[in-house]
């Protein structure tokens, strides 16, 4: 089944109970039992299993051809999950680019709890072998990378954990699993922030994992979302699973018009660097090219004149929105070293774009004016 017909069908079905084509939203928190306790329906508690829950999940296993998944309250969620499914005294290799979240939940929150990690270029297969460890149990990849878009050879990488008897997660939220398939390309899980492209729409939060195989460890990841109760709600698995059937869609716009963007500022001599894999000049465009089928509706230009001429640009724009987040329907601009905060490898002039659905001429005549 083709993926455009699994974003539309996966997770469906017509209810039982009332032919209803549009699933019900079942806020219950908990269920009857039958007198020798057992559950018929197969639900208890909404904290250990929902159907609009499950629903989401069977669909995200599907469309990222895995075999079982599991949703979060959050993409941070999702990610914490499975660092903490690992055990002290473990070793994980993350991108030295990762996006902030992680780098902070791994350096501030699980460090201290005895996961190891290190940081390194993840566009150098050399690096990242040298970084392998006796207790190397990870290695995290984030393609393209956030915010400067940094192409990673999943393939390779997954093949140098596995040589070192560890598994390699990717992080799929820019690309989702209409432009890339990193289970196809040797990983073993596969972390998304729902809140992005999934959903679409900017009004849910969600994150989720998803594993090729359902293993001991998976089983581990799945204990600590319900015995730790970082659980999306039925309502935000419910706007998830109704975003993911215009996701293919969606997904081929937002590509196509940030390639358009992405060509103007590139020759646009207010702009210093364009950062986007689709153009031929990125240093992972051959990698991108090979492993995504478009890419993706984010990108990043920096500008001349540092970071009072970001700020400027961002003032200026009258059809972006100056906002965090991305995979909306609406574009948006940040200037996301301030976002991030004393500690990041951001470039000072860097903006970071998320285009939406709006036609690009328009977008490209907000830019064009922004910039003077």
């Amino acid at each position: 089944m083709r993926i455009e017909t699994l974003a539309v069908h996966g997770g469906h079905q017509v209810d039982p109970g009332t032919g209803a084509v549009t699933p019900p939203i079942h806020l219950s928190t908990t269920f009857a039992r039958e007198t020798d306790g057992t559950y018929p329906h197969g639900y208890s508690y909404s904290r250990t299993n929902n159907p609009n829950r499950e629903a989401l999940e069977r669909c995200l296993a599907a469309l990222e051809g895995g075999a079982v998944a599991a949703a979060f309250s959050s993409g941070s969620a999702a990610a914490m999950s499975l660092f903490q499914a690992l055990s002290p005294g473990d070793h994980v290799i993350a991108p030295n680019d990762v996006y902030h979240g992680t780098a902070r939940l791994l350096r501030e929150v699980i460090a201290p709890w005895g996961l190891q990690t290190s940081f390194v270029d993840m566009t150098d297969s050399v690096l990242v072998q040298r970084a392998v460890q006796a207790r190397t149990r990870l290695i995290w990849v984030e393609t393209p990378s956030n915010p400067v878009l940094k192409i990673t050879d999943i393939a390779r990488v997954s093949e140098i954990a596995h040589r070192g008897y560890a598994l390699c997660a990717c992080d799929n939220t820019w690309a989702t699993p209409i432009l890339q398939r990193p289970l196809d390309l040797g990983a073993d899980l596969i972390m998304h922030a729902t809140t992005k492209y999934l959903g679409g729409h900017s009004d849910v939060l969600g994150g989720a994992l998803v594993g090729k195989v359902e293993d001991d460890f998976f089983q581990r990841i799945r204990k600590i979302q319900t015995t730790g109760g970082a659980v999306p709600s039925p309502f935000e698995c419910w706007l998830a699973l109704r975003g993911i059937q215009t996701l293919p869609c969606r997904m081929r716009t937002h590509s196509e018009s940030a390639l358009q963007v992405a060509s103007f500022l590139e020759g646009h001599p207010g702009v210093e660097a364009v950062h986007y894999p689709g153009l031929k000049e990125h240093p992972g465009h051959e990698i991108a090219a090979r492993q995504m089928t478009l890419f993706g509706g984010m990108l990043s230009a920096q500008v001349k004149g540092g970071r009072e001429k970001a700020f400027d640009v961002a003032a200026r724009v009258k059809l972006f929105t100056r906002a965090t987040s991305l995979g909306g329907t609406e574009s948006l601009i940040e200037h996301r070293a301030s976002m991030e905060g004393p500690e990041t490898r951001t470039p000072e002039n860097l903006l970071r774009l998320s285009i939406g659905l709006e036609h690009p001429d328009d977008l490209i005549g907000d830019l064009a004016q922004a910039l003077g």
